[in-house]
């Protein structure tokens, strides 16, 4: 069911969800896709939020959001106590902070029984990762983490293609995230600048963690494959810089396709160039995210097909995912308020007692934060033994 066309919380609940924010406040452009993709369906209401780290412009920056003054939080952890207190306190914390603070918010939330969603990478290290993988089986509650790229209709379309046996068996992945907004040669001082050029705060990789498990992601979700091994070089290639701008690497996957991966921060003039190309026994799949209402089928032998929003050949997991007639463009707000409003779907579900569509729960989860940051530390592990095979498996344990 498209997401505007019903609203299954309202069924379920009787009202939205009730939300808090911690982080994304003013200047944050993650912070305001947070909330814009939480409100657009009208699954969410923002009750509460600690949006700095300096307390009074968390204050002031809340209230002027339009929350209740009394619920504009100078401290995180005081927050999730007084709303868990509140009959009509926050039922889901939505994280949108530095990534070392990921893993100690999103802790302290799930201790508390909210349903937690969390911008991407999940952790700063694997360790972190698997310990919210536990607390969330621990817990039965809902994680979300927000690949939004996941949430556009034609990467829906490609991933159901091939789980449709449209592709065929898949053989090669490409994919490469490209951005050109750190090519320059002047970085700020870590001390005193943007916490991603601290390389304490913005990960071990900064381009794998940012943009690197993004790619990472949306192979794993469209081909439905894991990568087993990954032979990598990540490091800079602006002189001097204290952190990664750059991760090149070849894949090997759990059914023995081969792939490639490129994600750079630094390539000059470029934009937000998210490219994805998936060839099987039966044709190639091509997306991008700079043109995101285009997926490309080259099938074997035949004339090459192009399949957009909502038009001819769309199958039920892209037209969920679609929110207007065909023919009129949608999204980056489109695609991230899908990933809001599917795990608001799951969370209505478990609060209620109820079942959420299967197609409701494609959104990725703390699972898949956790092989993300297993990617990442492969990556880097297997630059530092120039460039290694290295294992990039990651195994749960029963019931986790």
């Amino acid at each position: 069911m498209n997401p505007v066309d019903t609203n299954p919380i309202i069924e379920m609940l009787g009202r939205p969800l009730r939300l808090a924010v911690i982080g994304g406040g003013p200047g944050s452009f993650i912070g305001a896709m947070h909330r814009t993709a939480a409100r657009l369906d009208g699954r969410y209401q923002l009750v509460a939020g600690v949006v700095s780290s300096d307390p009074e412009r968390s204050r002031k920056a809340a209230t002027g959001l339009g929350l209740d003054p009394a619920r504009a939080y100078a401290d995180a952890v005081a927050m999730l106590d007084a709303e868990r207190g509140r009959d009509d306190g926050a039922e889901v914390v939505a994280i949108m902070t530095p990534n070392d603070s990921h893993h100690r918010y999103a802790m302290a939330a799930l201790d508390r029984g909210f349903d937690v969603i969390c911008d991407k990478p999940m952790t700063n290290t694997l360790d972190e990762a698997m310990e919210i993988v536990h607390k969330v089986h621990a817990t039965g509650l809902v994680f979300c983490l927000t690949h939004n790229y996941t949430g556009y209709p034609m990467v829906r379309q490609a991933r159901a293609m091939v789980e449709d046996g449209q592709v065929g068996e898949i053989r090669l992945v490409q994919v490469e995230y490209v951005q050109g907004g750190k090519a320059g040669e002047a970085d700020p001082d870590p001390a005193t600048g943007p916490w991603r050029f601290d390389p304490a705060r913005g990960g071990p990789s900064l381009v794998m963690g940012d943009i690197g498990t993004h790619a990472h992601n949306l192979v794993r979700f469209v081909s439905g494959l894991d990568v087993t091994e990954v032979a990598a070089e990540v490091g800079h290639v602006v002189p001097n810089r204290l952190v990664d701008d750059y991760g090149a690497a070849m894949l090997r996957f759990d059914n023995g396709a081969r792939g490639t991966f490129w994600a750079t921060q630094a390539a000059a003039g470029v934009e937000n160039s998210l490219r994805i190309r998936v060839s099987g026994t039966k044709g190639s799949l091509e997306w991008e995210q700079e043109r995101p209402t285009r997926l490309t089928f080259k099938p074997l032998g035949e004339p090459v097909r192009e399949y957009t929003p909502n038009g001819p050949g769309t199958l039920p997991a892209a037209a969920r995912a679609s929110r207007i007639v065909r023919g009129h463009p949608e999204g980056f707000h489109e695609a991230f308020a899908n990933v809001y409003s599917d795990a608001a779907e799951a969370i209505a579900a478990r609060r209620s007692g109820r079942t959420a569509d299967p197609l409701a729960l494609q959104f990725p989860n703390e699972r898949d934060g956790a092989i993300g940051m297993k990617f990442v530390e492969a990556a880097v592990a297997s630059s530092r033994a120039n460039g290694a095979w290295t294992d990039a498996t990651l195994a749960f344990e029963e019931g986790a």
